[in-house]
């Protein structure tokens, strides 16, 4: 990060952490759409970007393990993958290239998007022969979404819902598209001076908050409405990215 940090600043990432786990462990919502805002709000995105990747690739490596299918995934779907490379590469460069408020305010608009779809869950299918020539524009468009906001839902999680496949390959799918472009993100955040030893250490130390919060999400998971539940994470997600849409306007 771009300045030292105090008890009270690693106290709301850890915050930040448990909160978004809890949520993932609860509804399966995304460690990172829901983490990533909240601490773009506190810090600035380009801040913020760092802090999630670990955490994220820990979370997504346990899921992925669990799901099994990987060789069929990557068989599958391996021109998404590969073009998920260049277009993370061109958003790195918009990054570089922009405000961290206009970056802010973009995630903010990705993350209304991401809420709104998940609103209304148009049921969408995709031919089975566009799947091939559509997966690396697919991969392409995400990859620069990513570079340029951290947000890894958009549009590969709606193109992998269009193919109407089974829980357990599409839960694989879409965490090889999230586990790789956090790897390159990583890459990506060092070579532009943002990925620091002290976020290193930080998301290390958050890592044990992120597990304890999919524990407890998952321990509470039967107790609590998974709608109500959802609803309340996605109000409070909808006012995070407001917050980061208007000062960019």
């Amino acid at each position: 990060m771009s300045f030292d940090l105090n008890l009270w600043h690693i106290a709301a990432i850890f915050a930040a952490y448990f909160f978004a786990a809890t949520a993932k462990g609860v509804t399966g919502i995304g460690f990172t759409t829901t983490c990533l805002p909240i601490l773009a709000l506190l810090f600035g995105l380009k801040e913020a970007l760092p802090l999630v990747i670990i955490p994220s690739v820990l979370s997504n490596l346990l899921v992925m393990r669990q799901a099994s299918h990987f060789k069929e995934t990557l068989a599958r779907f391996w021109p998404l993958l590969l073009a998920l490379l260049p277009g993370l590469a061109l958003g790195l460069w918009m990054l570089s290239q922009i405000e961290g408020e206009l970056a802010s305010g973009i995630l903010g608009v990705m993350i209304i998007l991401w809420i709104g779809f998940s609103l209304v869950k148009p049921n969408l299918s995709l031919p089975a022969h566009l799947e091939r020539p559509l997966a690396p524009v697919t991969g392409f468009v995400t990859g620069t979404i990513n570079g340029v906001t951290g947000s890894q839902v958009m549009p590969v999680v709606q193109f992998l819902m269009m193919l109407k496949m089974p829980r357990e390959p599409f839960i694989q799918a879409v965490n090889c598209s999230f586990t790789l472009s956090s790897f390159i993100m990583a890459f990506g955040l060092g070579r532009l001076g943002l990925f620091s030893m002290q976020d290193v250490s930080i998301s290390l130390l958050g890592s044990c908050v992120m597990f304890v919060g999919v524990s407890l999400g998952g321990a509470i998971r039967h107790r609590l409405s998974e709608t109500v539940f959802r609803k309340a994470i996605l109000l409070i997600l909808s006012v995070t990215a407001l917050s980061l849409i208007v000062p960019a306007l």
